[in-house]
């Protein structure tokens, strides 16, 4: 199968932002870096490692913050550590996994590529920029590690997977619906403008796009949780609410699937009932 790739580069409020596409056929995934006051948030995937290995060039990088450990966040991470000798920071959930080789499903290791083993540093609850303190926020969900970054001068919010789109549609087997809406009821009680997102970019009215999104999936888990207390079983709710298939679905043999939502919204209740 023929891959196309693209990068494309460009400055939003002082950050510079590093944007790589891969598509086959009908699927077309992308993946950003964000860079501002010599911080370098996260590190793009190793399939476009030439594209961001261009783009790393350009900048005067003093350190290196990660979201959280999926390969399209941290597949260059090895190239800034062994070739750029740059420090690397994330949440210590992940860090000896991050040590090891690479272990996901195929058709991720042919979007992505193979991630090579890094080793990063715990990243603590802030960091420091020559003019900026930031705040690391705690947004599991997406991932048990995931994290948001909050420039305490700027007023900037960096907020990995959280966001990627309003209307979420499929996520994978093992993300948890529930914690997702607590995380972003978590950034809305913080102060800040603009969002960059590593998928979806930049959110010119980001905290109106996370209230959305906020308010989708509540109503969502609402309806979900209305559905099964009527007796209906996860495939039938999922059948009612997210009717149409997307080739992510196929091509990834389930791991990304609608179900998954309906499954982590259940679950979390069933586990509230028996607390």
């Amino acid at each position: 199968m023929f891959m196309k790739k693209n990068f494309e580069q460009k400055v939003v409020n002082g950050v510079q932002m590093g944007n790589g596409t891969l598509s086959i056929q009908s699927v077309k995934l992308n993946v950003h870096c964000f860079f501002i006051d010599g911080v370098l948030i996260d590190t793009g995937a190793k399939s476009l490692e030439r594209f961001f290995k261009s783009f790393f060039k350009q900048l005067d990088i003093d350190q290196v913050v990660i979201t959280h450990f999926h390969e399209d966040h941290t597949g260059c991470a090895s190239f800034l550590q062994k070739e750029l000798q740059l420090p690397l920071f994330m949440d210590d959930l992940m860090l000896e996994s991050c040590m090891k080789k690479a272990d996901y499903p195929l058709y991720r290791q042919l979007f992505w590529g193979r991630r090579r083993p890094f080793r990063a540093e715990p990243i603590g609850e802030t960091f420091h920029s020559p003019h900026a303190t930031w705040r690391v926020i705690k947004t599991p969900g997406h991932s048990i590690d995931h994290l948001a970054f909050l420039n305490g001068e700027t007023g900037q919010l960096f907020t990995g997977d959280l966001y990627c789109q309003e209307k979420t549609k499929v996520v994978l087997r093992e993300e948890n619906v529930p914690v997702i809406i607590e995380s972003l009821k978590k950034v809305l009680t913080y102060d800040f403008d603009d969002v960059f997102c590593n998928h979806a970019g930049y959110l010119s009215n980001g905290r109106t796009a996370l209230k959305r999104k906020l308010e989708y999936l509540l109503n969502l888990q609402g309806t979900i949780l209305k559905l099964h207390d009527e007796g209906k079983n996860p495939d039938e709710i999922n059948d009612t609410l997210f009717p149409k298939r997307y080739p992510i679905m196929s091509f990834s043999s389930g791991e990304w699937d609608s179900v998954h939502i309906v499954h982590s919204i259940i679950k979390q209740k069933d586990k509230t009932l028996i607390s």
